[in-house]
């Protein structure tokens, strides 16, 4: 929900013609699926389609029970899966399962506030909903203080005790809401999605809790050719870009769109960035300059650091003397084994547009654990596989 959030309440909060939509979003995931717990797709009623979960094999189905909902009201959930009997009925024909959460959206009441919030809100760290039963009364997501039992979703800006707790006192009765407030705030702390499932006499509530955490940082160093189709090709990707350069005729930030561009001998820069609390364990640092005097001290940083992926760009002959180098400041054998040095994967690449692609092919292999890169013909695992770094 959280990734087409804005479209949705952009379209409800339209001042003369505000557009009812339904939101499907996958809850669920079993085996082989081509799109992660989270994804959703947008249908507005005046026939406007934002988005997609499987990559069009249930996308008529999903569809189809967005209309319905626009028309009755009523949320739903729909699950999809491999036809055995029936290759080309409505499922997935990677195998897998999905369970969707069909909710229809309309603008509400003058006065009243819409469950999606408003465009003027801070970026949502969490999106909570409370799950139809198959004994649910099928119904829409109410605004606030319009029904009984209060409005089926909320939205969460932060992660803290008390506010997780005053948010779900609008889903959940008083006896789960002590434990229902820790575990979903503990979700929100590992940036974890998925539903909760809360026991409440014979039956149980579930919440469906998707996190938002902020993108993967990407430092590109070097503001060359290399650099600018680097940072063209990683845009789609959903990354926080950084391009990083000491030279100031060169960093002209209207070449580099998409990332932040800072004038800065990079290692400073990198150093700062780590006390800042602005590299994780999920960042990566490519030094795409070929200038020793540039590479030895940044490769020595980013080394240090506990992040996904450090790359340097340069021959066999510069990645030799460049561990020397590296050896002789300091750096140890196993700072030095985490060095992608010749940068990217063997892809016969040449062109700068072409080292980007064998870079960006390196990390998502080293962001999701493969020590060796063949194949999928080749292959007898599962395509879709995901590990917590690639969230």
């Amino acid at each position: 929900m959280l990734d087409i959030l804005d479209g949705a309440r952009e379209r409800l909060a339209r001042a003369s013609d505000p557009v009812p939509c339904a939101v499907a979003t996958i809850v669920s995931a079993q085996g082989s699926v081509p799109r992660p717990v989270g994804t959703s797709m947008l249908v507005g009623a005046d026939g406007a389609l934002h988005g997609s979960l499987s990559g069009g094999c249930v996308e008529g189905a999903v569809l189809e029970a967005c209309r319905e909902a626009l028309e009755t009201g009523g949320s739903s959930l729909r699950s999809f899966g491999f036809s055995d009997e029936d290759a080309f009925a409505v499922g997935l024909m990677c195998g897998g399962s999905l369970e969707v959460l069909i909710q229809p959206f309309a603008a509400p009441p003058p006065g009243a506030r819409s469950p999606l919030g408003t465009v003027d809100d801070p970026s949502p760290a969490a999106y909570v909903t409370r799950l139809p039963r198959d004994s649910d009364v099928p119904r829409t997501v109410a605004p606030e203080g319009d029904d009984a039992d209060g409005p089926r979703a909320v939205l969460l800006a932060g992660d803290g005790a008390e506010e997780v707790r005053g948010a779900l006192t609008m889903l959940l009765p008083p006896e789960l809401l002590e434990a229902g407030s820790a575990q979903v705030a503990a979700m929100l702390r590992e940036a974890r999605s998925g539903t909760l499932r809360l026991p409440a006499g014979a039956s149980t509530i579930d919440l469906f809790v998707e996190s938002r955490i902020r993108p993967a940082h990407l430092v590109v160093c070097g503001a060359n050719a290399f650099g600018q189709a680097l940072v063209e090709a990683a845009r789609p990707l959903g990354l926080r870009i950084t391009l990083c350069d000491h030279r100031p005729a060169f960093t002209d930030p209207t070449a580099f769109p998409g990332a932040e561009v800072v004038r800065a001998w990079p290692h400073r820069f990198l150093a700062a960035a780590a006390e800042r609390g602005d590299l994780d364990a999920r960042s990566m640092v490519c030094v795409l300059t070929h200038d020793p005097k540039v590479d030895v001290p940044v490769l020595a940083t980013a080394l240090r650091l506990d992040i996904a992926y450090v790359g340097a760009m340069g021959s066999r002959r510069s990645d030799h003397d460049r561990r020397t180098a590296l050896r002789e400041a300091g750096v140890d054998e196993e700072a030095l084994s985490r060095l992608r040095s010749p940068i990217g994967l063997d892809l016969g690449a040449g062109s700068p547009s072409e080292v980007a692609v064998a870079i960006l092919a390196e990390i998502l292999a080293v962001r999701a654990e493969r020590r060796t890169v063949e194949p999928l013909r080749d292959g007898s695992g599962p395509l879709h596989a995901r590990t917590a770094a690639s969230r």
